[in-house]
C-alpha cells in the first residue's frame, strides 16, 4: 500500500510542477511528502564551488531568504552530499527518541545538486526507499526550472560573478555525466571570474565527444573567444565533421571574427564507448594524460597543430589509443599545474596526477575527487588563482563496471 501511495504521490507532484516555479517547489514537495509519512522536508542546493548547501525557501526574489546553510565539509548533510548517500540522525525530545531526520543526496545520474531533508517516525526500508524516490523526483524538478530561474542562479552563488564567467557557465554542459559505460566530470576555477577556459562534451550514439579550450587572455574578450570556439566546434560536429575538420572550422570562424589577434588552444577527442578506442588531436594544448590501473600515468603524445585562430598552417594529425576498462583520461588547462604557492612552487603535473590517483581509488566518486582536487589547487594558491584552471576527467568502465551511478 505504501509503495502505491508513494508512486501516486510522485506522479501528482510531477504533474503539479508543470506550471510551477522554482520558488513553489519547497511547498509542493512538502505537501506530497506528507502523503508517504515524511514531514518537515527541506531542499538544500549546493553552490558553484561545492562548498556550502543552501536551503531553497522559495521566498520572493531571494529563494534562500531566511534559510539554513550547511558546509559540505564537516556537516552531516555535507557527508550525505559527498558520499551520495542516505544518512540519518535521531530526533530527541529531552532524553526521549521521537523519530529520525534523514539527509539524502539529490542527484540526476551522477550530477549532484544538493540534499533533501525529511523527518520520519520510523527507520524502515520502505521509508528509506520513499526518501530516495522523492530525492530523485526533486532532482528532475530542479533541473526543469533552473535554466530559466534567476533565483536558482542567485542561490548557488556566494560572491559576484563577472561577465565572462556568466557566459561560460551558460555555455557549458552539466558538470557530470554517466552512460554507455563512461563517466565524465568537470570543474572550472575561478568559478566567478573565469576568463577564457571552457570544456565541452556530448554524446552521439556510442561516441562521446570531448573538448577542452583555453582562449588567449583573461578578460571578457577571452570569454567571448572561448564561446565562439565552442559554438563553432558544436556546429561543425553536429554536421558530421571529423576532429580535424572541426578544428579547422573553429579556426576559420575565429579568424573571420577576430583576424589573428585572438586564438584558442585545445584538445578535441572522440571516445568510442563500445570499443574504448580514443581518437584525439592537439591544437597547441597540454597533452592528455592517461591514468591506468591506478598505478601509472602517461601523456598521450600528438604533434601540435598550433592554436586555433593563429593560422600557422601546421598539419592537424589525429592519434588514437585503445583504452582498457577503468582507464581515466585527463584533459586540463595550464591554470591547474601552474598555480603557485607563496614560495613560487607550482602545483605541478606530478602532484595533479598523484592527487587523482590517491583520491579516486574507490573511496570517492569521480566527481567528489574533482571537488577535492580544485579545493587543493585553490588552497595551494592561497584561495585565488591568477589563471583559469579547468579539468575534464573521463573514465571508461566498459562492461566491467558495477554501477555507473553511486
Amino acid at each position: 500500500m505504501t509503495e502505491r501511495v508513494g508512486a501516486a504521490s510522485l506522479i501528482r507532484l510531477m504533474q503539479a510542477s508543470h506550471i510551477g516555479t522554482l520558488e513553489q517547489l519547497p511547498r509542493m514537495i512538502a505537501e506530497h511528502a506528507a502523503a508517504v509519512g515524511v514531514r518537515d522536508t527541506a531542499v538544500f542546493i549546493v553552490d558553484l564551488r561545492e562548498t556550502v548547501l543552501r536551503q531553497l525557501t522559495g521566498e520572493g526574489l531571494d529563494a534562500g531568504a531566511g534559510g539554513q546553510e550547511f558546509t559540505v565539509q564537516g556537516s552531516l548533510p555535507g557527508q550525505a552530499y559527498q558520499r551520495v548517500d542516505l544518512l540519518a540522525e535521531q530526533i530527541k525530545t529531552g532524553d526521549r527518541a521521537c523519530g529520525w531526520r534523514w539527509w539524502v543526496a539529490i542527484t540526476d545520474g551522477v550530477e549532484r545538486l544538493g540534499v533533501l531533508r525529511g523527518d520520519t517516525d520510523a527507520d524502515e526500508e520502505p521509508m528509506r526507499q520513499a526518501l530516495r524516490d522523492l530525492a530523485s523526483m526533486t532532482a528532475l524538478l530542479l533541473l526543469s526550472k533552473r535554466s530559466f530561474s534567476d533565483s536558482y542562479a542567485r542561490l548557488v552563488r556566494t560572491e559576484p560573478m563577472n561577465v565572462a564567467a556568466e557566459m561560460q557557465w551558460n555555455l557549458t554542459p552539466p558538470p557530470a555525466y554517466a552512460g554507455h559505460g563512461a563517466t565524465v566530470g568537470a570543474v572550472m576555477e575561478p568559478a566567478y571570474e573565469i576568463g577564457g577556459d571552457a570544456f565541452d562534451y556530448a554524446v552521439a550514439g556510442s561516441t562521446l565527444h570531448l573538448g577542452v579550450f583555453d582562449a588567449m587572455g583573461h578578460d571578457t574578450t577571452a570569454g567571448i573567444t572561448a564561446n565562439v570556439a565552442v559554438a563553432a566546434c558544436r556546429n561543425a560536429r553536429r554536421q558530421g565533421a571529423s576532429l580535424t575538420e572541426t578544428s579547422r572550422q573553429v579556426e576559420d570562424t575565429l579568424v573571420q571574427q577576430f583576424g589573428t589577434s585572438r586564438y584558442v588552444t585545445g584538445i578535441l577527442a572522440d571516445l568510442d564507448m563500445k570499443t574504448g578506442r580514443l581518437t584525439w588531436i592537439n591544437r597547441g594544448h597540454h597533452l592528455p594524460i592517461l591514468l591506468r590501473r591506478n598505478r601509472w600515468t602517461t601523456e598521450l603524445v600528438c604533434p601540435p597543430a598550433g592554436p586555433m585562430g593563429a593560422e600557422l598552417g601546421l598539419p592537424v594529425i589525429e592519434r588514437s589509443e585503445p583504452l582498457e576498462p577503468g582507464d581515466r583520461l585527463l584533459l586540463y588547462t595550464d591554470g591547474v599545474v601552474e598555480a603557485r604557492d607563496a614560495q613560487g612552487t607550482q602545483f605541478g603535473r606530478e602532484r595533479f596526477t598523484d592527487f587523482i590517483l590517491r583520491h579516486h581509488s574507490g573511496e570517492h566518486t569521480l566527481h567528489e575527487t574533482l571537488r577535492r582536487l580544485m579545493a587543493a589547487v585553490l588552497e595551494h594558491h592561497d584561495g585565488k588563482l591568477d589563471d583559469d584552471a579547468t579539468v575534464l576527467l573521463t573514465e571508461w568502465r566498459a562492461g566491467h563496471q558495477r554501477r555507473l551511478t553511486p
